[in-house]
């Protein structure tokens, strides 16, 4: 794989690190846990939350052991195969190689939460009424553009063979 593929992944997947970590980290130090700040009413709302389970919660009911098992490896499982995936296509599909990149960022984003706090920082928080979306951060957005971008490329049969 040449070089510009590689710089093109670090470039990407830093930003995401850099700016979900920096994000987090503002949230951390200006927000008490559970205290938020409406953004606009009845829509969004800036909130420190955190989330012990996976997407939507998934799993967040169940033991500490089993999250941690769960969440640390698999997710680490899941960055090595985007990697591989990465590696595979980055010079001949280019803008599928950008979603893997965001997505290895969003993954690794909430990784290093993972690994400090046990769980993962969200604070966008958007809502109509009482009806919330789950809260999330700069990394789930990351890896929701970056699962959007794959999935386009396999409804479209743009996939490398690999």
């Amino acid at each position: 794989m040449k070089s510009n593929a590689w710089i093109r992944l670090v470039l990407v997947s830093g930003s995401v690190i850099i700016v979900d970590q920096v994000t987090k980290h503002i949230l951390k130090i200006n927000l008490a846990l559970h205290d938020h700040i409406v953004v606009l009413n009845n829509f969004f709302n800036i909130t420190h939350v955190l989330n012990p389970g996976g997407a939507f919660g998934f799993f967040a009911g169940k033991s500490p052991e089993i999250r941690k098992f769960i969440f640390l490896f698999l997710s680490s499982l899941v960055a090595l195969f985007v990697l591989w995936f990465y590696r595979k296509c980055a010079e001949t599909h280019i803008f599928l190689s950008y979603g893997l990149a965001l997505i290895f960022g969003g993954a690794i984003g909430n990784l290093i939460d993972r690994f400090l706090y046990g769980k993962v920082v969200d604070f966008l928080d958007f809502y109509i009424g009482s009806a919330h979306w789950p809260a999330f951060n700069i990394a789930d957005s990351a890896i929701s553009v970056g699962m959007g971008i794959l999935i386009g490329h396999i409804l479209f049969n743009k996939i490398p063979d690999i």
